[in-house]
C-alpha cells in the first residue's frame, strides 16, 4: 500500500470514529426522535422531485422524513444529531465517496437503522461500478451490483415474489397480490388462524388487466441471513438484518423511480414497515378518527345504467353509503347524435336519480368530458384546449342537478393525461379515480417524474389480480365465490389496517352480482357497527387529508419522555396519532382536547376540536 493510500485509510478511520461518536443512537440502542433522514447529495436541491418524492410519501405516510446533505451527515459535531434512522435513496443517490460509504458502515455499526435502496452509493465519484460488488454489499447482506462479473447482465427483470404473512406487514392489498385467501393481508392480531403450513404460502405480486409483473433488480448472490421480505428469480429482493448493533432494511428495487412513473406502492409500503417494523415509530393516521374504510366508486357512462339503478334502489346497498357517484353528463355518449347520454339537463329521470342521491349524502362527481366513448378517444390526441369544454359542460350541469359543487372525478376508461388534471385542479376538484399506483390509498402522484397537482388527490382503483370493475371480473373470468372472498378481504384489509381503498364498478355490471353485494352489505354494516369501518366519498377524505397536510406537529424527549406538540390553523378535530404500545406507555393529554383509545397493539391519540394539543407518554424500557 502506498504512503497516500495509508493516509488515507487512516484519514477514513479517524473520521469515521468522530462521526460514530456523533451519530450513535441515544442510550446506545434506539434514538427517541423520530425523524427520518433522507440523505441528499451536495449540489441537490430539496425541491429536485427526486427528493420531494420521499418527503411528499413520508407526510402522506404521516412520518417526519427531513433531507439532509451529505456533508451534514459527515459533520462529526453536527447539533441536530439525533434521529431514529436513515433512507439512502435510489436514483438520486447512486454516487458516493468512500469516506461517506465508512460513514455509513460506522452508523450502523454503532447502532443506526439504515434503509439501503437498490443502486445507491453503487458508483464512485468517478461514476464507476466499484470493483467486484457493490461497496454496501456486507450491509445488504448479500453480493450485488456484480458489473465486472456480469457486465451488462447485472441488472434483470423478474416476477416478484412473498409470502401471505409478508404482505400483511407491509400492508398490501389482497388483489395486488395473488392467490390469496379472505384472511390473508390482515395484521397478525387480527387474521384468525393461520393458513396452509405455518400461515405462510407463496404470494406473487399482480397489475391491473395484464396480470404479469416484472420489476428490474440486481442479481445477487451469497447466502442471506436475515429475514428475507421478497424474492425473485434474480436473488434477494428486499430483506432486513441485523449489522453489529444496527440494521438494515436492504430493497433491491428502483422505489423513487417507480413511484416517478405512476408505481408508488412499494415506496410507501417499503417507508411503512421501514417506520414501523424496524424502528416502532409514531405516525399521524391517514383517516378521521383511526377508522378504515372503502370509497365505492359508481361510474355512469350513459342511459344505459337508468334501468339498473332502478333496479338497484331496493337494495341493501342503498341503505349504506355514502358512495362517489360520477356521471357522464351529456346526451350523447359514444358520438355526436346518438342520443344514448344520460341527458342531465333534459331527462327528468336522470335528474331524480341525481337528487335521490344527493339527499341520500352521495357525492356527486364528474365522468370525463360529456360524451363518454368521443372524449376518451380523444384526450390524448388533440388540443387540450378544444376538449376543455367538454369538462367544463359536464361539470356545470351536474353541479344544476345536484345543486352543489362537483369536486371529484373519474377518466373515461381511465384516460387522464396530465393536462386534466392541471384543469381539474385550477376548477376546484380536490380528487380523481386513477388506473396507476394500482393498490394503494389516495396520494398525490408523480408522473414523468413530476408531481402532478398541490391540493388534488388521486384515488388509485383497487384490483382483483387482473380485474377492477365488476363486469372485468366476469369477462376475465373470476368465479363469484373468488370475488365474494376478495371483496370480504378487501374490506377487513382496509379495516384492519386502518386505511382506506377505492372499489368501483359500473350500475350494469353489478346487476348479476347481487347476492353477493347483499353479503358484502352484512359484512360492512358488521364492522361499521363495531365502530371499525366507514364508507367516505373521495371528496370527504380529499378534504381530509388537505386539511391534515396543514398540522403541524413534533416529537422531543427528554430522558426517555416523550413530547407531542400539534397545532392547525383551523382545528385538529379527527386527526389521529397511532403509537405503538409495545415502544410507549400510555399517552397523557396534557393540552387541548383528545382521548386517547388502546387499539390492539397501539395507542391512539384521537384530536377533539381546537388548534392546539400537547400530549406526553414514557418510554418503555426494552
Amino acid at each position: 500500500m502506498t504512503r497516500t493510500r495509508i493516509i488515507l485509510a487512516t484519514s477514513c478511520l479517524v473520521l469515521g470514529a468522530l462521526i460514530a461518536w456523533s451519530w450513535a443512537t441515544h442510550d446506545g440502542s434506539r434514538s427517541t426522535a423520530d425523524r427520518l433522514l433522507l440523505l441528499v447529495p451536495d449540489g441537490t436541491s430539496f425541491s429536485n422531485p427526486k427528493v420531494t418524492m420521499w418527503l411528499d410519501a413520508g407526510s402522506e405516510e404521516g412520518l417526519h422524513v427531513i433531507p439532509v446533505h451529505d456533508s451534514e451527515f459527515l459533520r462529526p459535531l453536527w447539533g441536530e444529531s439525533k434521529c431514529a434512522g436513515v433512507i439512502l435513496p435510489d436514483s438520486i443517490h447512486q454516487q458516493a465517496s468512500d469516506v461517506f460509504i465508512a460513514t455509513l458502515h460506522r452508523f450502523v455499526a454503532d447502532g443506526g437503522k439504515l434503509m439501503l435502496v437498490y443502486d445507491a452509493g453503487t458508483f464512485s465519484l468517478s461514476g464507476a461500478y466499484a470493483a467486484g460488488r457493490s461497496r454496501l454489499s456486507d450491509l445488504a447482506g448479500v453480493d450485488y451490483a456484480l458489473y465486472d462479473k456480469l457486465g451488462d447482465k447485472t441488472i434483470q427483470w423478474g416476477k416478484v415474489s412473498t409470502t401471505d404473512a409478508v404482505v400483511g406487514q407491509m400492508e398490501i392489498p389482497p388483489g395486488k397480490y395473488y392467490p390469496f385467501h379472505a384472511e390473508s393481508g390482515l395484521p397478525a392480531s387480527k387474521s384468525g388462524p393461520p393458513i396452509g403450513p405455518g400461515g405462510n404460502f407463496e404470494v406473487e405480486l399482480r397489475r391491473y388487466k395484464y396480470g404479469d409483473l416484472q420489476y428490474p433488480s440486481f442479481i445477487t448472490s451469497g447466502n442471506y441471513g436475515g429475514k428475507v421480505l421478497f424474492h425473485s428469480g434474480n436473488g434477494l429482493i428486499a430483506g432486513q438484518q441485523a449489522y453489529e448493533k444496527g440494521s438494515v432494511l436492504f430493497v433491491n428495487l428502483p422505489l423513487g423511480y417507480l413511484k416517478a412513473s405512476t408505481d408508488g406502492l412499494l415506496l410507501h409500503a417499503f417507508l411503512r414497515y421501514f417506520a414501523s417494523h424496524a424502528l416502532s415509530l409514531p405516525y399521524l393516521m391517514p383517516v378521521p378518527d383511526g377508522v378504515g374504510g372503502l370509497v365505492l366508486n359508481w361510474h355512469i357512462d350513459s342511459n344505459a345504467a337508468i334501468k339498473p339503478l332502478q333496479e338497484m334502489s331496493s337494495w341493501t346497498l342503498l341503505q349504506q353509503g355514502p358512495y362517489s357517484i360520477h356521471i357522464t353528463a351529456g346526451p350523447d355518449a359514444g358520438t355526436f347524435g346518438d342520443r344514448k347520454g344520460f341527458d342531465v339537463d333534459h331527462n327528468p329521470v336522470s335528474q331524480n336519480l341525481i337528487r335521490q342521491f344527493v339527499h341520500q349524502g352521495y357525492d356527486v362527481g364528474s365522468h370525463g368530458g360529456w360524451i363518454h366513448d368521443y372524449f376518451s378517444a380523444h384526450v390524448d390526441t388533440d388540443n387540450p384546449k378544444d376538449l376543455e369544454q367538454f369538462l367544463a359542460l359536464n361539470q356545470n350541469s351536474l353541479e344544476r342537478a345536484a345543486g352543489k359543487p362537483v369536486k371529484e372525478y373519474s377518466a373515461p376508461n381511465g384516460n387522464q393525461p396530465a393536462w386534466v388534471t392541471h384543469w381539474l385542479e385550477a376548477h376546484g376538484f380536490v380528487a380523481y379515480y386513477f388506473t396507476g399506483d394500482t393498490g394503494m390509498g389516495p396520494t398525490q402522484g408523480y408522473r414523468n417524474g413530476e408531481r402532478e397537482a398541490r391540493n388534488v388527490w388521486a384515488f388509485p382503483i383497487s384490483h382483483l389480480d387482473r380485474a377492477a370493475g365488476f363486469e372485468e371480473m366476469s369477462t376475465e373470468g373470476y368465479s363469484n365465490s373468488e370475488i365474494d372472498r376478495w371483496l370480504a378481504a378487501i374490506t377487513d384489509f382496509a379495516a384492519g389496517h386502518q386505511l382506506v381503498r377505492l372499489v368501483y364498478f359500473h350500475p350494469p355490471g353489478i346487476l348479476q352480482y347481487h347476492d353477493l353485494v347483499d353479503r358484502w352489505m352484512e359484512q360492512t354494516g358488521r364492522l361499521k357497527a363495531d365502530g371499525r369501518f366507514r364508507w367516505y366519498t373521495m371528496t370527504e377524505l380529499a378534504d381530509f387529508l388537505n386539511s391534515r397536510k396543514q398540522v403541524k406537529w413534533k416529537v422531543s424527549d427528554s430522558s426517555g419522555l416523550i413530547t407531542f406538540e400539534a397545532s392547525h390553523p383551523q382545528n385538529l378535530d379527527h386527526q389521529t396519532w397511532r403509537i405503538p404500545a409495545s415502544s410507549f406507555a400510555q399517552p397523557k393529554i396534557v393540552e387541548g382536547s383528545a382521548k386517547v383509545v388502546r387499539d390492539n397493539d397501539a395507542w391512539m391519540v384521537i384530536a377533539g376540536e381546537g388548534k392546539d394539543l400537547r400530549f406526553e407518554s414514557e418510554v418503555l424500557s426494552k
